[in-house]
């Protein structure tokens, strides 16, 4: 019971790290992390010379994903069966710090609509292109602001939600396991003919790991919105979304928020025809701030009942009267 008090307060530090600080500006363990995971795939996937047979490619893939986690899963072990447990404390805080983007999927979201709000439509359009993949240039001020909000509701469960999760779920290691295996889909997990077979492992153990965490985060929308509207939403839209995981997320997103998304999408291929989720207006620079307070909310609430529960079962523990 006291590790599960001691989880939930390191969940508390690591938000409160994240609201105070934000992420780091310089020296984020990731982006050098994306750097040596980039020079593993050019080295087992090049873009030169005979190509290798599909299932050749997914092995490779898999090597890739090995070589790339294996390291850090190491050095995470190690550090959890040698430092003692004060220092051992501020490793946890630090890693579950590093993976959370609370503030900062915030200040993206922020930036989009605020250029929305002052009618600056070339603005918007740059700064959502710096957190979604789609042709921003061919966005209208409605695409633009439900591309922002999408990106806010989905990374909402990635990195925030599934953070915690995984933290709460398998310590130090699963934490840092997820944001990895979840940073390698995001560079390896597109359908093109350079990854559709090198990154099937990653993005595989990216739908594995995210499973349950995205339905939670699907329920934590739920609750703090328009409950009903999301539970219709997410049992009636979510299957037809390619994502097994972005569906109910984005589904009971969009339902929690009364606002439709989804829809054909314009990306650097052409026109990407995608069903509609969620129900009501188009979404404007406000349903954008509202994902946002939406997120931080749910954060709020999961901390409120992790601390009941961790209180809780610590007065069972220890204090309750037999």
């Amino acid at each position: 019971m006291e590790t599960f008090f001691g989880s939930v307060l390191v969940c508390v530090a690591a938000l409160v790290l994240d609201r105070w600080l934000g992420e780091p500006v310089r020296w984020h363990p990731l982006v050098g992390f994306g750097r040596w995971a980039a020079g593993v795939e050019r080295y087992l996937n090049p873009s030169a010379g005979p190509v290798p047979s599909p299932g050749h490619r997914i092995l490779r893939g898999l090597v890739a994903v090995c070589l790339v986690v294996a390291p850090v899963l190491l050095v995470a072990g190690w550090l959890v069966s040698a430092l003692p447990q004060p220092l051992l404390w501020l490793a946890e805080v630090a890693g579950l710090w590093l993976a959370l983007s609370l503030r900062g999927l915030a200040e993206h979201g922020q930036a989009v609509a605020q250029a929305l709000h002052a009618g600056d439509l070339a603005r918007a359009r740059q700064q959502v292109g710096r957190i979604v993949s789609r042709n921003a240039q061919a966005l209208d001020d409605r695409g633009v602001a439900a591309a922002a909000t999408e990106s806010m509701l989905e990374n909402g469960a990635d990195a925030v939600f599934a953070s915690l999760f995984w933290y709460l779920v398998a310590g130090l290691p699963g934490v840092l396991l997820h944001r990895m295996i979840n940073t390698l889909d995001a560079m390896w997990g597109y359908r093109n003919d350079r990854f559709l077979y090198f990154g099937r492992v990653a993005a595989r153990l990216d739908d594995a790991m995210n499973w349950l965490p995205a339905r939670l985060t699907a329920l934590t929308y739920a609750a703090l919105g328009h409950s009903r509207l999301a539970l219709h939403c997410w049992r009636r839209q979510a299957a037809a979304w390619d994502s097994p995981n972005a569906g109910p997320v984005m589904a009971s997103g969009a339902g929690a928020l009364g606002v439709t998304l989804g829809g054909p999408a314009p990306y650097a291929g052409g026109l990407k025809p995608r069903p509609l989720l969620g129900s009501g207006p188009a979404a404007t620079a406000a349903t954008v701030e509202a994902a946002i307070r939406l997120i931080q909310r749910g954060a709020g609430l999961w901390l409120a009942v992790l601390l009941v529960l961790a209180t809780g079962a610590r007065w069972l523990a220890t204090g309750a009267p037999q």
